[in-house]
């Protein structure tokens, strides 16, 4: 256990407040022990009993924006089962906030804010974050972008994460990865971004309409079912829950202390 980070933490963290309460956010608390996991198929819940130890505080917060709160963050541990290595842990630390009514290149706005007054909070010069888009960067690589999810992953990962040193916001990602993302001309409606080659965090332009969502998530999920993980509970509350939503966007981010 090193003092100076846990310091550093603790500056960071009331840095972070500091900053969403001066822009009219509001801190909210949302169980940690839930019904139901992800929807993503590559996250994995820790089961306790019949219940699961959330793998972010998404789905409760976005029942607090339902309700009216337009603006609202949570700094919470967050759990997630098969991830242990360099970067990542099975408990982990994730900011995220909403805010309702933002454009994306907006938000990318305020995330590059974000990250400066984190910055300042422990005498670090703040990165000034370039933006490209997924295709500009194949592009820029000479590379062309497979048309195979796991072909994509694979070269993403191995080939041209390592090139993402400069601090860059990255956005236009496939519709396919749209999750939980809106689709606007044919690509996700989400950014993520990196520092030093690492992701850090990403956005996503919240999917209001439960039809579209119906239709996303009607598939089996090929890697739930291979790795015995637990079912997502699709129940209609769960869809009524993105009815009610405004139009928001969304950011998360997690890091880690041991």
């Amino acid at each position: 256990m090193n003092p100076t980070r846990l310091r550093q933490r603790a500056a960071i963290t009331a840095a972070l407040r500091d900053w969403f309460a001066v822009n009219g956010y509001a801190e909210v608390h949302t169980p940690t022990l839930v019904s139901s996991p992800a929807l993503e198929e590559n996250l994995e819940a820790v089961a306790v009993g019949d219940r699961f130890l959330h793998t972010s505080p998404e789905f409760a917060m976005k029942r607090v924006l339902a309700a009216g709160l337009c603006r609202i963050y949570q700094i919470v541990p967050c759990f997630r089962d098969e991830e242990h290595g360099i970067h990542h842990r099975r408990e982990f630390t994730m900011v995220e906030w909403y805010r309702a009514n933002a454009g994306t290149a907006q938000f990318m706005d305020d995330v590059q804010a974000l990250i400066r007054s984190a910055a300042d909070a422990v005498g670090v010069t703040p990165p000034l974050l370039t933006r490209r888009s997924v295709s500009q960067i194949w592009a820029d690589l000479d590379l062309e972008e497979p048309e195979n999810e796991l072909d994509w992953f694979r070269l993403w990962v191995d080939t041209v994460e390592p090139t993402l040193t400069a601090p860059t916001i990255v956005h236009g990602y496939p519709a396919w990865q749209a999750a939980l993302a809106k689709e606007r001309l044919g690509r996700a409606d989400r950014f993520e971004v990196y520092l030093s080659g690492i992701e850090i965090g990403n956005c996503f332009a919240e999917e209001g309409d439960a039809r579209v969502l119906r239709e996303r998530f009607a598939t089996p999920q090929p890697s739930a079912s291979k790795w015995d993980a637990h079912p997502t509970q699709r129940t209609p509350p769960f869809w009524r829950l993105h009815r009610a939503c405004p139009a928001a966007r969304a950011w998360r981010s997690g890091w880690t202390d041991w």
